[in-house]
């Protein structure tokens, strides 16, 4: 198949102007395809020729101007127009279409707890195609109007208001001009809760087996939804440009949600068949907020070419942090941000991979390069600048920047030139020289604190005031990068005598700096306080480093420090410290274990624990010193849970729990819950606690496929096929490992999510004696996977079934030369090589941590 460059797109921009899509779907033929009807109004601003895009099963027959043209003129996933002359043409195709079970294109699922199906498209980047015929780029806007046939009894959902005509069809209304990746429409038998807000009407939407989930929660969802939708109207001059708002919680999908203008479609994992902690829930409401936000950013305003894909993710992802915390309960957001998001992009931006938040669009010449960039850095990272922007120019005038922005650009498209231009015209800052330094270079900027005590100034001079007598403090911020800095800082004293208690640390002042200053340190009055930290308030993307001083405060009184903001700095700086080879991984789970027990913030707490598992204990520590890894989180969890018995706060007792299973090295206590169905004193065992207890059985050996039969016969659900395969793959005999193998490399049935589920089982720490002769295996395999299934299931296999544990020199070898395959395509290619980086660092790791 051709990818279309950026050349191409280019060079067809300036030659077609796209009026108007009438499509006509059909979706009674059969479980394998679909019939797909496209005509296509356009004018050619001169004589000359084109083509058009669409990924056929059968192409029945393509006309232009009524005049019939050739089918098998069809090369890959093109076909030329040529000869085209200057004027309005229209071009009719008609075409069966495959079904997808990788969440590309038309998503087919039959749900295994009743038996009903449901389909949903994902046509971002390149997979319009495989719906209708297309000229597929996002700078040819169009209206799209389209008519489908569904069996009797299903609801079909798309961007505008859906009308039921009779006999399965349904009418959508037309759009307004919107890209071609934005089209979307969702078909089935929902179970639908439906509002009006502002005059609008709203809908959220599920499968029939979870109803009764989603409308335990619908009152939340819709909730924040309006909250969201006025606060942005209160933002944004710009009225919400669509008619109706729908958001469809969908089976299978590959990413958190899709901002399809007005047909928002979610992961349905969304939809909560278990408990769920109070952080989760902000997630949930996050991505709301974040899809929300694009409906203006990307959907009313749209990139012009990939390279600016960036600028919709982080500005959504920034809105929907910051507009959460404004006009919902969830008043935290950028905790979470930044224990949980921030990471992400500081991995990826000290891989090889990593790349500047706005690239040079020379490099993203096609869509392939352009899939890529969908990583921390276009998100957290891009997020983060934002967030920094906003705090250098203040609000009034970003908001302002961004309205002059959505008024001129409405309904067409935009580059980061034109985003650049029109902040610009709403401050006096130098923002375009902003953008160069935050946005066009890559890598992250180091900030070190050096505290002292100011050299004493002579009685008489200009400004002795009592510097160097001990009645004042020095601090020198130097920095390891480029980029400019506003920052808080924050000084804090040991609380000691008060009412705050032994332990704890009480704030004693919070100051702005710019780094880089003018070279002088900055003065302080008082004594040097015993903690001084950088970037308080998490302002800035930089990773911090302390004096002395202020680290041993850290490590004894971490969890005395009164904000939690405050608290996700330091942990940043401590997993940052890890992962660079300056903390050993003993001294974080030694803090961890110290501090969490007296942690209220669930997001600090599912965070750290997250990479004490699933980064020291799974790959940072030597195999011998797993078990007391692993034995210091067990006794951190039970202390977790102990705190908890009364019930005050159920969502941290989850969090113990989950983490208790996934490091228990012994399986009594384990069995006992599952046999009794509850954890003593709470929670009862839901669906997503029995299976994660019955995969760690699976993993320790304690279960058998009889057991996994039996809970798979009593949930039959989505979630329990994928709990199932997961628990057969981690059984830790040769057999089981063979067929998981075979399903995952052999057999290409298995859909994207049951192909996550079947790898996340198959790689377990401390089974790499049975598994070690599969990794050599893996890298021709997946290549030729991924050659056979495509990108989704290439960036599956890339994230899911790489041989994270086998951390080794070994190992890391056999993945560098297979890098030098030109099989690979540039999905899996660039999973490997974040792969292989951050098992290059593990390895480090391990090898600092054993001097």
């Amino acid at each position: 198949m051709s990818v279309l460059t950026r050349d191409e797109a280019q060079t067809r921009a300036q030659f077609l102007d796209v009026e108007r899509y009438t499509i006509a779907l059909d979706l009674t033929t059969g479980e394998e395809a679909f019939d797909s009807v496209t005509a296509i109004r356009f004018t050619a601003r001169a004589a000359g020729d084109t083509f058009v895009e669409v990924k056929p099963a059968t192409l029945r027959s393509i006309s232009l101007d009524g005049h019939p043209l050739d089918p098998a003129l069809l090369d890959g996933n093109r076909y030329p127009l040529t000869g085209l002359t200057a004027g309005p043409h229209e071009l009719h195709i008609d075409a069966a279409m495959h079904y997808s079970r990788t969440g590309e294109g038309m998503h087919r699922f039959t749900d295994p707890t009743d038996g009903e199906t449901y389909l949903y498209t994902q046509l971002f980047m390149e997979d319009v195609q495989r719906v209708f015929a297309a000229f597929d780029q996002p700078d040819l806007k169009s209206v799209f109007a389209i008519d489908v046939t569904a069996p009797e009894g299903w609801t079909v959902l798309g961007n505008g208001v859906a009308e039921h005509t009779g006999q399965g069809r349904w009418t959508i209304a037309p759009t307004p001009l919107i890209s071609t990746y934005l089209v979307a429409i969702a078909a089935g038998p929902w179970h639908s809760v439906t509002t009006e807000h502002a005059g609008l009407p709203f809908g959220i939407h599920c499968r029939r087996s979870l109803a009764p989930y989603l409308d335990a929660d619908a009152d939340e969802i819709l909730d924040i939804t309006r909250a969201c939708y006025d606060r942005y109207h209160e933002k944004f001059d710009e009225p919400y440009p669509f008619d109706s708002y729908d958001q469809a919680f969908v089976p299978e999908f590959n990413a958190g949600a899709m901002e399809n203008p007005g047909l928002v479609t979610f992961r349905d994992e969304f939809v909560y068949r278990s408990a769920v902690t109070d952080t989760e829930r902000q997630t949930r409401a996050m991505v709301i907020a974040h899809e929300m936000a694009h409906m203006w950013f990307g959907d009313l305003v749209t990139l012009t070419w990939w390279d600016d894909i960036w600028l919709n993710e982080s500005f959504a992802e920034y809105m929907g942090y910051q507009t959460l915390t404004e006009a919902t309960r969830f008043t935290d957001t950028w905790v979470d941000f930044g224990v949980a998001r921030k990471g992400w992009g500081y991995d990826a931006d000290q891989r090889p991979s990593t790349h500047p938040v706005a690239p040079d669009p020379d490099a993203v010449p096609d869509t392939a390069s352009a899939l890529l960039n969908f990583d921390g850095i276009s998100y957290a990272k891009g997020a983060s600048a934002l967030r920094q922007l906003v705090a250098w120019l203040g609000e009034k005038d970003f908001l302002a920047g961004i309205n002059a922005h959505f008024a001129r650009h409405r309904f067409a498209n935009a580059t980061l030139a034109d985003f650049i231009d029109n902040l610009a015209s709403a401050t006096d800052r130098d923002v375009h020289a902003w953008a160069e330094q935050w946005l066009r270079t890559t890598g992250i900027d180091t900030l070190t604190a050096e505290t002292g005590t100011p050299e004493p100034a002579a009685p008489n001079a200009p400004n002795g005031n009592g510097h160097g007598n001990g009645q004042s403090w020095s601090l020198t911020v130097t920095r390891d990068g480029s980029r400019p800095h506003r920052i808080t800082v924050g000084a804090y004293d040991h609380a000691l005598g008060t009412q705050a208690g032994p332990g704890h640390l009480a704030l004693r002042d919070r100051f702005e700096i710019d780094v880089p200053g003018d070279g002088t340190p900055t003065i302080r009055p008082g004594r040097r306080p015993a903690l001084v930290v950088l970037n308080d308030g998490d302002l800035t993307y930089a990773k911090v480093r302390l004096d002395t001083a202020s680290w041993d405060t850290v490590l004894t009184g971490l969890s005395g420090i009164p904000d939690a903001l405050t608290r996700a700095v330091l942990w940043n700086t401590a997993r940052d410290m890890v992962r660079d080879g300056e903390l050993d991984p003993a001294t974080y789970l030694a803090t961890a274990r110290t501090h969490l027990p007296h942690e209220s913030d669930l997001a600090l707490v599912q965070g750290v624990l997250s990479f004490a598992a699933g980064q020291i204990a799974a790959r940072y520590v030597a195999p011998e010193n797993r078990p007391g890894a692993l034995a210091t989180l067990t006794d951190l969890c039970r202390d977790l849970i102990r705190r908890t018995e009364d019930g005050s706060n159920p969502g941290l007792r989850l969090i113990a729990v989950r983490h208790f299973i996934d490091a228990a090295t012994q399986p009594d206590t384990l069995r006992t819950w599952l046999d009794e169905d509850t954890v003593h004193g709470g929670p009862e065992l839901d669906p997503e606690l029995r299976w994660r207890i019955l995969t760690r059985l699976a993993v320790l050996g304690a279960t058998d496929e009889t057991t996994i039969a039996a809970a798979l016969e009593a949930d039959p659900s989505a979630t329990g096929r994928e709990g199932a395969a997961r628990c057969r793959a981690a059984l830790p005999t040769p057999e089981a490992k063979a067929a998981a193998w075979d399903a995952l490399f052999t057999d290409d049935t298995l859909s994207n999510y049951l192909f996550t589920a079947t790898a996340q089982g198959f790689w377990q720490p401390g089974q790499e004696e049975l598994t070690g002769d599969y990794v050599p295996r893996f890298y021709p395999e997946a290549t030729a996977l991924a050659a056979r299934r495509g990108p989704a299931i290439a960036e599956a296999a890339g994230r899911h079934a790489f041989p994270a544990y086998a951390v080794d020199a070994e190992s890391l070898a056999i993945g560098t030369r297979a890098l030098e395959d030109p099989a690979l395509i540039p999905a899996l290619r660039r999973k490997l090589v974040d792969q292989l980086d951050d098992l290059r660092r593990a390895l480090a790791v391990r090898t600092s941590a054993d001097r």
